[in-house]
C-alpha cells in the first residue's frame, strides 16, 4: 500500500457538484488500495471575495486579521469534502494547517513552512481515514499564531506532507491538464509536456508559469517527490515533474509574467558597498527583486535597473526615492508598463547559439529588449507589455519545443 497526497485548487471545489465530483476520485483512489492525504484550497474564488470583504471594512486590514480571515476558506472546503467522502463509506478526517502540524514562520501573509510536527495524519492513515488538510496555512509554533503561505500556498502544503509522510507522489489537481510548451490562451498550438525536471520546472515557475508554485517545486526537488500535474476535470494523464527525465530537450518551454514593474536608480556612485546598500534597504521593506542590471558609465557613476512585483511598487517607489538621497544619486523611476519573457531548457546548457536565436526571433518581430537575464537553463528578456504576447509567440515559432513522450508512474 502506498501513500498517495493530492491537491485540489479552487477551481475543482466552486461548488457542490465539482465536490461531488472530486469525492468520487478520492474514493476511486482509496479504494484502489492506496493511503490518501487530500489538501484542498479555498472554492472557487471565496478567497478573493474574502480579501474583497475586508477591504470594504478596513483601508488597512492588519495582516493578523487577514490571516484569520482568509484560513476560513480552506476550512469550509475540507469540512465539505469530509463529509462528500463520508457519505460514501469512505471514513475521512478534516485537519486545519494548525491540527496537521504545519509549522511555519511569523509572517503574515507571506509565511514560509519550517517543519511538520505531530501525527494526527499519520494517526488518521493508520485508522483507514482519507485524511483532508486545509491548504494555504499552518501556524507559528512560538506565538501560536495562524499564518497564511501566500498564493499557491496549498502547492507547498502538498509537497511538504508528501515529503514529510514518504508519499510516492504528489498529484496536483487543477483546472488544466499538465504543464505546456507555453500558455494555450497565447500560443493556440503550444503543446503538454509528458515531463520536465525539477530544475526546468522552477525556472519557468520564477519565470510566471502559474501553474505550480515555486516553492512547492523546491520542496518536491529537495526530497525527491515526483510532482504529477493533472486535471480534476479528465482522466488523462497530466505532467509529471521529477528529477530524472528520459531526454534533456534544447527548450522545454517559454513563460511570461506582466505582474512586475522595473525600477531604475540612475547616476549611483560606483564604489564597493554601494549595490548592499541598496538592496539591504529593499530587503529591509521586504520587497522581492528579481532581475538585476548594472550599467556602468565613465563618469564613476553607475545606472542600476531591477524588477519588482507589482504589489510591492509602492514600496519600492518610496525606498529608492530615499536611496537617492542618501547616496546622493541622479534620481530614480518606476515602470510598470514591462513584462517578462523567459525561455527555458536544460538543453540550452550544451547547444550553442541559443541567445543568438532568442535576440533574433525578438528583433524580427520588432521587440525590443530591456533587460537581460540568464542562468545555466534560462533566458530571460523584459520587454514593453503590450509586446509580451508577440514575444512568447515569436519564441515559440522560432523554436518549437519538442514534446517527450515519456513511461510515466500509474494512474492512480
Amino acid at each position: 500500500m502506498s501513500l498517495v497526497v493530492q491537491k485540489y485548487g479552487g477551481t475543482s471545489l466552486a461548488d457542490s457538484e465539482r465536490i461531488e465530483r472530486v469525492a468520487h476520485r478520492v474514493a476511486r483512489t482509496k479504494r484502489s488500495g492506496n493511503d490518501v492525504v487530500v489538501v484542498v484550497s479555498a472554492m472557487g474564488r471565496q478567497t478573493d471575495d474574502l480579501i474583497a470583504l475586508a477591504r470594504q471594512v478596513s483601508a488597512r486590514p492588519p495582516a493578523r486579521e487577514m490571516d484569520m480571515l482568509l484560513t476560513a476558506g480552506e476550512r469550509i472546503s475540507m469540512a465539505l469534502l469530509a463529509m462528500a467522502l463520508h457519505d460514501k463509506d469512505i471514513p475521512a478526517l478534516s485537519l486545519t494547517g494548525a491540527q496537521a502540524g504545519i509549522l511555519t514562520d511569523s509572517e503574515h501573509g507571506e509565511a514560509k513552512i519550517t517543519a511538520i510536527r505531530g501525527n494526527r495524519v499519520g494517526d488518521g492513515l493508520a485508522a483507514g481515514q482519507v485524511v483532508i488538510v486545509a491548504g494555504f496555512q499552518g501556524v507559528n509554533p512560538d506565538s501560536r499564531e495562524v499564518t497564511t503561505l501566500g498564493r499557491g500556498g496549498s502547492d507547498a502544503t502538498a509537497v511538504a506532507l508528501a515529503s514529510a509522510h514518504s508519499a510516492a507522489v504528489c498529484e496536483i489537481y487543477t483546472d488544466v491538464d499538465g504543464v505546456y510548451t507555453a500558455d494555450p490562451r497565447v500560443v493556440p498550438d503550444a503543446r503538454k509536456l509528458a515531463e520536465v525536471s525539477f530544475d526546468e520546472m522552477l525556472e519557468l515557475a520564477a519565470g510566471g508559469a502559474g501553474v505550480l508554485m515555486a516553492r512547492s517545486v523546491e520542496v518536491g526537488r529537495k526530497f525527491k517527490i515526483p510532482i504529477h500535474v493533472r486535471s480534476s476535470f479528465v482522466q488523462d494523464e497530466g505532467t509529471w515533474v521529477k528529477e530524472n527525465v528520459m531526454e534533456e530537450a534544447i527548450i522545454s518551454g517559454i513563460a511570461h509574467d506582466t505582474s512586475e514593474a522595473k525600477v531604475t536608480l540612475w547616476g549611483v556612485p560606483d564604489r564597493p558597498g554601494v549595490a548592499a546598500a541598496i538592496f539591504e534597504k529593499l530587503a529591509s521593506a521586504r520587497v522581492n527583486v528579481d532581475m538585476i542590471v548594472q550599467n556602468v558609465g565613465a563618469d564613476g557613476c553607475t545606472d542600476l535597473s531591477f524588477t519588482v512585483p507589482e504589489a510591492h511598487i509602492e514600496i519600492a517607489r518610496q525606498a529608492t526615492a530615499e536611496l537617492v538621497v542618501e547616496l546622493e544619486a541622479t534620481g530614480s523611476s518606476v515602470d510598470a508598463n514591462v513584462g517578462k519573457v523567459s525561455l527555458v531548457g536544460a538543453g540550452m546548457r550544451s547547444t550553442h547559439g541559443v541567445a543568438a536565436r532568442v535576440f533574433r526571433a525578438l528583433g524580427d518581430a520588432d521587440i525590443n529588449i530591456e533587460m537581460i537575464s540568464t542562468s545555466p537553463i534560462r533566458i530571460s528578456c523584459v520587454v514593453n507589455r503590450d509586446s509580451v504576447e508577440d514575444a512568447v509567440r515569436a519564441l515559440h515559432a522560432e523554436f518549437d519545443p519538442p514534446v517527450i513522450t515519456a513511461e510515466v508512474g500509474a494512474d492512480a
